[in-house]
């Protein structure tokens, strides 16, 4: 994988440039100081907003109402700024032209998917860390008491379907070679995986199982080793559609 290395500093300086690195950190910072904000705040917005005559009781918010926003904003909206962010990951240099010069050079093929995979697991693991670093602090100083069970697994099943996430949006990447197309493929395969988590028999076994189940981890509605499976598989998914890019790329024409 001749210029791995080189390829990957150059990926990390392009994310620095054109501030996709500072978007994604400050997105899942902003999630990770609001999430246990609007739990403790929400039920007093509501109360404040009913009219007179009219009686509402809301239940005392706790840490999982924090771990709920944390989970619906990572999935919900993190996951599809990502997506949006990482989406020309190879479109705009195939439409520039910049990757001859430096295949030409010597640069490997393999050595361009792999280091951006590599830059984009980075930036979405140091992302979603920081959202899950600040959500915690505030979690514990706003909810003292109270406690979760699963906490860590139930992130770890997250971040890994970002991960398998990524490893689609490159498959789609280097099989379309442009955003649209990239965009589409992706949306594809989640909502392949959707509808397939409808069946029961699947659910276990699928990889979008890894970004719904987490707040049963947490409540104990849902056993850690009813996951494994589905971790394994996700892992697997990963690697085939990783190699899958290399193979296209390596024969595509530029």
């Amino acid at each position: 994988m001749k210029g791995y290395s080189a390829f990957f500093k150059k990926e990390i300086f392009e994310y620095i440039k054109t501030y996709k690195l500072f978007i994604m950190l400050m997105v899942f910072a902003a999630f990770g100081i609001t999430n246990p904000l609007m739990a403790k705040l929400l039920p007093e917005l509501l109360e404040s907003l009913v009219t007179d005559g009219v009686m509402i009781t809301l239940p005392e918010p706790t840490a999982c109402d924090a771990w709920t926003q944390f989970f619906k904003n990572a999935t919900q909206v993190g996951l599809f700024v990502m997506v949006i962010l990482f989406s020309g990951v190879l479109s705009s240099e195939l439409s520039k032209g910049t990757l001859i010069n430096l295949l030409t050079k010597g640069l490997s093929r393999t050595a361009v998917i792999l280091s951006k995979y590599t830059c984009m697991a980075m930036t979405w693991t140091a992302s979603i860390a920081l959202c899950f670093g600040l959500t915690y602090g505030y979690t514990v100083y706003l909810f003292p008491e109270d406690g979760t069970s699963n906490l860590l697994f139930s992130v770890f099943c997250l971040w890994l379907f970002g991960l398998y996430l990524l490893a689609a949006l490159l498959f789609s990447a280097s099989l379309t070679g442009s955003n649209y197309g990239c965009l589409l493929i992706t949306g594809v395969v989640v909502v392949i995986c959707m509808i397939m988590n409808i069946i029961p028999a699947v659910h276990r076994y699928n990889p979008i199982s890894l970004s719904t189940d987490n707040m049963g981890l947490i409540m104990n509605s849902i056993e850690v080793s009813s996951l494994y499976s589905t971790v394994a598989i996700s892992c697997l998914l990963s690697l085939i559609f990783i190699s899958l890019s290399v193979l296209i790329f390596r024969k595509k024409q530029l």
